[in-house]
């Protein structure tokens, strides 16, 4: 039986290795790369391991000199390396002398090293010791459509919520688990039996004792078909039940073994509510809210704001957090800018004190002018989905596997993500970006599809469209070759479209687009109304990809509509399997695939650009890449 306790030295990588020693060791030499948020260019030397809790990594020449990032060769890992384009826009845009560049901070580590006078006077707080009190205002961007994180599933709860919930384990920066709610856990033999001990010591807001029965309660309402979870019942996996043991035991059975179970428990949308709450407030929870973080819910206004404060009883931080006990904030107040042009400005006024997802051409602006040096760029690399359109197989024309490779060979991806996204992100190459576990490290051959439209042209001939009555737009026996897509109402996407819109016009191929909000999109997709859908979503863990291309998930995320027997049975097998080179071959096959058949057109690997006034110190981000770490935040004198 696996076994996780509190007083480990090595955290355990994974609860299916009870026999191996050592088993976070080896992750850490081997799995450096797997930061928070982009790192400048630098070479990896395993001497620094035991001295960086963040990995090991250090520049090669000193700074951000080196222009490359190696592996050393016996390293045989399935993570791809972090070259961003952001390591580069900083070496020809001479942005570190101007506006500072935070990589995201690991939860616990160390905050960058702030200036301070060479002299502290006798009875005078030291700059670099953080300052309680305070009101730090936050801006936000996709209004949400609800705000439950039992219920929905959007970035944005995360983000504002992450400081209310406490959930059963936490996840440290390179995917090892950590107790928090839970204090240790055993997993059976068989991998369907978790058996986690509970902290006795934590109260909810409202009073509530937190203990098994809470658990459960919680548990079992992500599973009620009634909930219609959008997100953190797939994160349950093959959830049979729950159990009390006792009142501070609680067991979870399943149905199937399922490797990323701890991943999920780490997130905020398994994060534990009061069932007191939950019995009175019914429906109407998400309005009500209360957990046992190191924050309570104050009130959420309806794509204006949501305000949390401070829970001055709390006590009980997991041990990678920086300090145990209350924040240091006193209120935060969260406030949605849902169109991009207003964030920079919203910020640069003194709206907010922090933002998230700056347009790249803004954060670039913000960088090298003349007030840089007030503010400070956290560019955090997402793990997860790329960002990505599903394309349609059951619609002709996609059902034609030469019309899907001849739109990935029509499109100048490069060109697209220089347009929109400048500098600050990578292309995709695949499925899952490049700081997710398993991401393919390379793709050679046709894989590649690079733009070639000659390429395109010719497959599209093949398959038997031509011009014949010269409007401009291919048709075949009478048919024009128009393709329905959605026009997303956030990020970049619409612009994304509309690049595609215009690349593919000129082979002759009409894309029409429909613009949609956020619950329409995710309509479209489960209804199999268009051809391309575009969406993205962030995790660490690669059993993603049975969300979105199982057979069994099709009606749900499974968007472009794939029923593969040999996909199904890789994937079903990736979530028996623990985490380890043969788990991680499995959904490298499935990425292959699902290039190789041109079921998604991979755009860019998300980057997540977030700037805080430099009065803001200790930000960091956990290693979902989206969700501040808002216990450690503090606010500097003015």
């Amino acid at each position: 039986m696996a076994q996780y306790n509190a007083g480990q030295t090595n955290r355990q990588k994974d609860w299916k290795e009870p026999m191996q020693t050592n088993a976070n060791a080896e992750r850490d030499a081997s799995h450096p790369e797997q930061l928070d948020g982009i790192i400048c260019p630098t070479r990896y030397d395993r001497s620094e391991d035991a001295a960086r809790r963040a990995g090991g990594w250090r520049p090669s020449t000193g700074g951000c000199a080196s222009a490359a990032l190696r592996r050393t060769p016996a390293q045989d890992t399935p993570w791809r390396r972090l070259t961003y384009a952001l390591a580069l826009l900083l070496l020809t845009a001479g942005l570190l002398a101007a506006c500072q560049v935070v990589p995201g901070q690991p939860p616990g580590a160390a905050a960058p090293a702030q200036s301070s006078p060479s002299a502290n006077p006798a009875g005078q707080p030291d700059a670099s010791t953080p300052r309680p009190g305070g009101v730090l205002r936050y801006g936000l961007t996709l209004p949400v459509s609800g705000i439950d994180p039992h219920v929905n599933a959007s970035s944005e709860l995360g983000i504002a919520l992450s400081g209310v919930y406490d959930t059963l384990v936490v996840q440290d920066a390179l995917g090892g688990f950590h107790p928090s709610l839970a204090t240790e856990w055993t997993v059976s033999e068989d991998g369907l039996t978790y058996t986690f001990t509970l902290r006795r010591d934590v109260v909810f807001h409202d009073g509530t004792p937190f203990n098994a029965a809470a658990a459960v309660r919680n548990l079992e309402r992500v599973a009620a078909p009634a909930t219609q979870s959008q997100k953190a019942v797939y994160l349950l996996g093959p959830f049979e039940r729950a159990e009390a043991v006792d009142d501070f035991t609680v067991r979870l059975v399943l149905s199937a073994p399922y490797a990323p179970l701890l991943d999920g428990l780490s997130q905020v949308y398994l994060g534990m509510a009061s069932p007191a709450a939950l019995d009175r407030w019914g429906d109407q929870y998400q309005l009500h809210q209360v957990g046992s973080g190191p924050f309570k819910f104050v009130s959420y206004q309806e794509r204006q704001s949501l305000v949390i404060e401070r829970n001055a009883d709390y006590d009980w931080a997991p041990e990678i957090r920086a300090h145990a006990g209350p924040a240091y904030l006193d209120r935060i107040e969260f406030r949605f800018y849902a169109d991009p042009a207003t964030r920079l400005p919203a910020l640069l006024s003194g709206q907010v004190d922090v933002m998230g997802e700056l347009p790249p051409q803004d954060a670039a602006q913000l960088a090298s002018g003349s007030n840089a040096a007030a503010y400070k760029l956290y560019p955090i690399a997402i793990p997860g989905q790329s960002v990505q359109f599903f394309l349609n197989t059951t619609l002709p024309p996609l059902d034609d596997l030469r019309v899907r490779r001849a739109l990935l060979y029509a499109t100048d991806r490069p060109a697209l993500v220089r347009a929109v996204y400048g500098e600050f992100s990578p292309v995709a190459i695949g499925p899952l970006s490049a700081v997710t576990r398993a991401a393919l490290e390379t793709v050679g051959g046709d894989l590649q599809y690079a733009y070639d439209p000659a390429r395109a042209r010719a497959l599209l001939a093949e398959a038997g469209w031509a011009d014949a009555d010269g409007d401009g737009v291919l048709d075949r026996a009478g048919r024009p070759l128009v393709l329905r897509g959605v026009l997303a109402s956030w990020g970049e996407l619409g612009a994304v479209a509309t690049i595609l819109q215009a690349q593919w016009k000129q082979l002759g191929i009409r894309l029409d687009l429909e613009p949609m909000p956020y619950p329409a999109v995710l309509e479209a997709g489960r209804n199999g109304t268009h051809h391309l859908v575009p969406f993205v979503n962030s995790g660490t863990d690669p059993s993603l990809l049975h969300t979105f291309f199982h057979s069994s998930n099709i009606g749900g995320f499974n968007w472009a509509r794939i029923s593969d027997p040999e996909v199904d049975a890789w994937l079903d097998e990736g979530e028996r399997l623990s985490n380890g080179p043969e788990r991680y071959r499995l959904y490298q096959q499935v990425q292959e695939r699902v290039l190789d058949q041109a079921w998604i057109l991979p755009i860019r690997d998300q980057v997540n650009v977030n700037v805080a006034s430099a009065r803001v110190r200790g930000l960091g981000f956990d290693v979902q890449g989206w969700f501040p770490v808002l216990q450690d935040v503090w606010l500097a004198a003015e």
